[in-house]
């Protein structure tokens, strides 16, 4: 049997990466701290619960953690219209699917979120599960949207499809292997050494070059 496939959303299948980094941005401007973008966008992909204390300290994160992620929320869904699926995504699940991968989506977006980018790639009638925000106690890089993901596939073998170092570290904590995309904003390098199976640019590059992954048939080529 082929592994599952546990597919990241954020900036893996839909292109918010962004977005979020803006949005956080003015939400922590709101409450008086001021950030680079830049910094902000290297901690995408951490869940709020962590990204605040991360970037602003614990002590700000106890007195206005609530506020400042609520914010976020808000100033975020303001600008999910702009949101776009990623070149190749929902023909990436689809090839997926036609090799008899199980596929499950693992976001732990908000409900509202998760349907708008369920709707964006029309994957409610490919993939076989997703998660959501009631699917989780921690965030990223913590192990349990993975592992929940994993439950949600069945259990077994498993590999992680995502775009950030918190993905993959999230997955390897979780006992996954993970095949990373650039389309997140981070480096090959990086991902590599957070322990990326494979790098590639772009979904269709993956797609074009799956046989060479953990989802192939065939062992990763080496540089």
């Amino acid at each position: 049997m082929r592994p599952a496939a546990i597919l990241d959303l954020d900036g893996t299948l839909v292109d918010t990466n962004y977005h979020h980094a803006v949005a956080w941005y003015r939400a922590f401007r709101q409450h008086g701290v001021v950030l680079p973008v830049w910094r902000i966008h290297r901690h995408v992909g951490m869940g709020g619960d962590q990204l605040v204390p991360a970037l602003a300290g614990e002590r700000f994160a106890e007195e206005h953690g609530d506020d400042v992620r609520a914010a976020e929320s808000a100033l975020y869904l303001a600008l999910i219209e702009e949101v776009e699926p990623l070149e190749g995504a929902r023909e990436f699940v689809s090839i997926l699917k036609e090799r008899g991968h199980t596929v499950v989506l693992a976001s732990s977006a908000k409900q509202r979120e998760l349907d708008h980018y369920l709707d964006l790639l029309s994957a409610r009638e490919l993939a076989d599960d997703w998660t959501s925000s009631a699917d989780v106690e921690a965030t990223k890089p913590a192990p349990d949207l993975v592992l929940a993901a994993l439950e949600k596939a069945g259990g077994g073998q498993a590999v992680m499809v995502g775009d950030t170092t918190w993905d993959v570290e999230a997955a390897r904590r979780a006992g996954v292997e993970t095949i990373a995309v650039m389309t997140g904003g981070f480096a090959e390098q990086e991902l590599r050494a957070a322990g990326a199976a494979a790098v590639f640019a772009s979904l269709p590059e993956l797609s074009e070059r799956l046989d060479e992954t953990p989802l192939g048939s065939l062992p990763v080529r080496t540089p």
